[in-house]
C-alpha cells in the first residue's frame, strides 16, 4: 500500500498525459502531490523533507509551467530536485555526525562509519546520475520520450541503484562478519 502511494503522483501524471496531455497532467501532479503530502501527515502525523521539497517544486515549477504554458519548467524539476538530494547527501559527509543514509538505514543495517561514506557516496551518484540524465532527455528527444522516462528511466535507474546498494550491504556485511568469526 506504501509503495502505491509513494509512486501515485508519477502515476497519475503518466496517466493524465497519455489521456489529456502535458498541461492536465501538470495541474494532477500538483494535486496529486498535495494529497501524498496530506496522507502522510494524516497517517504519520508528520511529513518527510524529501517531500516537502519535492511537493514545493513540483508546486512552483507546475505552476510556472501552467501560467507560462511551456512545460520546460516542469522537466526542469527532476534534476533540481535531485541535484538538491545529491547536495544533501553529500553535505550529510561534513555536517553532523552521520551521513544522510545512516539516519536513514542505521536502525535496520550495521556497517562502519567508512563504509557508511561510502554509501552515502553512491547515492550521490544516483541522483547526480538521474538529474543530468533528466536534462540529457529533456533536450535531446521530444516530450514523450521524456514522460515515459520520467517514469519508466527514473524508476528503473533508482531501482537498480537499490539492488546495487542491497548487493552492496549484503557483501559488505558478509565480509565483516567472516571477519569477526575468525577473530
Amino acid at each position: 500500500m506504501q509503495l502505491l502511494i509513494d509512486f501515485f503522483p508519477i502515476i497519475a501524471f503518466f496517466a493524465a498525459y497519455k489521456f489529456a496531455g502535458m498541461y492536465v497532467a501538470t495541474g494532477t501532479i500538483i494535486a496529486a502531490m498535495g494529497a501524498q503530502i496530506g496522507i502522510q501527515w494524516f497517517r504519520h502525523g508528520t511529513v518527510s523533507k524529501m517531500l516537502l521539497i519535492s511537493g514545493a517544486l513540483v508546486a512552483v515549477f507546475g505552476s510556472m509551467t501552467l501560467l507560462l504554458r511551456n512545460p520546460i519548467f516542469l522537466q526542469w524539476k527532476p534534476t533540481i530536485v535531485n541535484v538538491l538530494f545529491a547536495a544533501a547527501f553529500l553535505g550529510s559527509r561534513f555536517i553532523g555526525e552521520k551521513t544522510l543514509t545512516e539516519r536513514m538505514m542505521g536502525h535496520a543495517v550495521q556497517l562502519s562509519s567508512g563504509m557508511w561514506h561510502q554509501l552515502n557516496m553512491m547515492w550521490v551518484g544516483n541522483f547526480t546520475i538521474l538529474g543530468a540524465a533528466n536534462l540529457y532527455v529533456v533536450y535531446n528527444f521530444d516530450e514523450a520520450t521524456w514522460v515515459n522516462f520520467k517514469l519508466f528511466g527514473m524508476l528503473g535507474i533508482t531501482l537498480a541503484m537499490v539492488l546495487v546498494q542491497a548487493l552492496w550491504i549484503a557483501a559488505k556485511t558478509n565480509g565483516q562478519e567472516q571477519h569477526e568469526g575468525a577473530e
